[in-house]
């Protein structure tokens, strides 16, 4: 028996199995005992050495996605947001938007917890075995005009478009040159019906001509974005600012809802050359 383990142990070693190697001696004094039968020995140990993998993997990818902090939709407080359809919210944590490729709008406010319910979907699908990605709106733009000052533009977009989930975080929340308008447009142009993506912002559709400093730019991106697309409007005091409500000025208490506007007309596919005015 004992070198039966000997050489067990070794091809544990071997296989880079080291969880399933530390519960080795306690599954087999569970089988000696008669608590378990052989197979569910075996079906103890890879349980073991999977959980552990699973959760490396999961710990890698929500690193390597931005993800973290980790937000779940388990710690969202529903109550504080009754705007919110709760079923609705727990339908697009099934992941069949990505799987279509479509586009989640969450708009509303500062602190409504447009970021929060992104983060959340993206640590779903992290769990799901998809690749995800996280960038504020400012960061990816940054990003992608210094690859284009450096000559690796499509090469920076074709990363972006690996992600079976691109989450672009506070939209609206800082001003955007034409020239990042335009990069953000190539990008969208480029994972159009062929990526899913969850956009969070605190400005309604009709301003997005005033976020992107060109109503052309704007009409381009909303012609991609709201082609397959889910909205969702939260309306509702800051979650963040709750303790301190009575310090805030009514009038910004009652921030109005943003109401999206009627998705433009489709004016056909769009142009190869990726411009947004052409």
């Amino acid at each position: 028996m004992t070198e039966l383990l000997d050489r067990i142990r070794g091809a544990l070693v071997g296989l880079k199995m080291p969880r399933a190697m530390e519960a080795l001696d306690h599954t087999v004094q569970r089988f000696e005992k008669g608590e378990i039968t052989a197979i569910e020995a075996i079906d103890a140990l890879l349980s073991e050495e999977y959980a552990t993998r699973e959760t490396r993997r999961i710990d890698v990818a929500l690193r390597t996605s931005k993800l973290l902090p980790i937000k779940t939709l388990e710690s969202f407080d529903f109550s504080f947001q009754p705007s919110l359809d709760r079923e609705r919210i727990a339908a697009l944590a099934q992941l069949d938007f990505v799987r279509r490729a479509e586009v989640v709008h969450f708009l509303g406010p500062p602190g409504t917890g447009k970021s929060h319910l992104a983060t959340a979907l993206g640590v779903a699908a992290v769990k799901s075995g998809r690749q995800v990605y996280r960038a504020s709106l400012a960061e990816l733009i940054d990003a992608l005009a210094k690859a284009e000052r450096q000559g690796q533009l499509a090469e920076k977009i074709r990363f972006y478009t690996r992600a079976s989930l691109l989450i672009v975080d506070e939209i609206g929340y800082l001003p955007i040159s034409q020239g990042g308008a335009n990069l953000f447009f190539q990008l969208v142009n480029a994972r159009y019906e062929k990526g899913a993506m969850i956009l969070t912002s605190n400005r309604g559709f009709a301003e997005w001509g005033e976020v992107f400093g060109d109503p052309v730019v704007a009409t381009a991106l909303l012609d991609r974005l709201l082609h397959h697309a889910v909205v969702v409007q939260i309306e509702g005091a800051s979650y963040r600012l709750r303790s301190h409500a009575d310090l805030i000025p009514e009038h910004v208490r009652a921030n109005a809802p943003i109401a999206p506007p009627p998705p433009p007309k489709r004016r056909g596919r769009p142009p190869k050359n990726g411009a947004a005015n052409s």
